[in-house]
């Protein structure tokens, strides 16, 4: 029993030592990987009217709490609930710097693809 014990330990030791290496949770020093699978600016970062704009993010962001908060795609195995999360957060953040007239490219561009995500996964 007592060499069972030890093996345990050696074996738990030898995995924390492993595992404190390497890139699996180090999200900021790891490989990045890319969500969109279009590259470069989202439509939303390409429409000039800032009123369409808002209309647009809106839009996007009513569509991913409906979905965030639906039970069917709560309960799903599928990441819906993860995209549609992310997409409302990101878009209410595009529609808060709108609300001042800024255009913030980067959380319009997250906005877009995390709704897009979402809708993907959908389907």
């Amino acid at each position: 029993m007592k060499r069972s014990a030890r093996l345990l330990v050696s074996a738990a030791t030898l995995l924390l030592a492993v595992g404190s290496t390497g890139y699996a949770a180090d999200i900021i020093e790891g490989p990045s990987a890319d969500y969109c699978r279009v590259v470069g600016t989202s439509n939303l970062v390409l429409t000039d009217n800032i009123v369409d704009l808002k209309d647009q993010v809106v839009k996007l962001m009513d569509e991913s709490v409906a979905v965030a908060n639906s039970s069917e795609w709560i309960n799903s195995s599928r990441p819906v609930f993860v995209w549609a999360s992310e997409a409302k957060v990101a878009c209410g953040m595009a529609y808060g710097y709108l609300k001042t007239n800024y255009r913030d490219e980067d959380t319009l561009n997250k906005c877009e693809c995390f709704h897009d995500r979402m809708v993907e996964y959908m389907h």
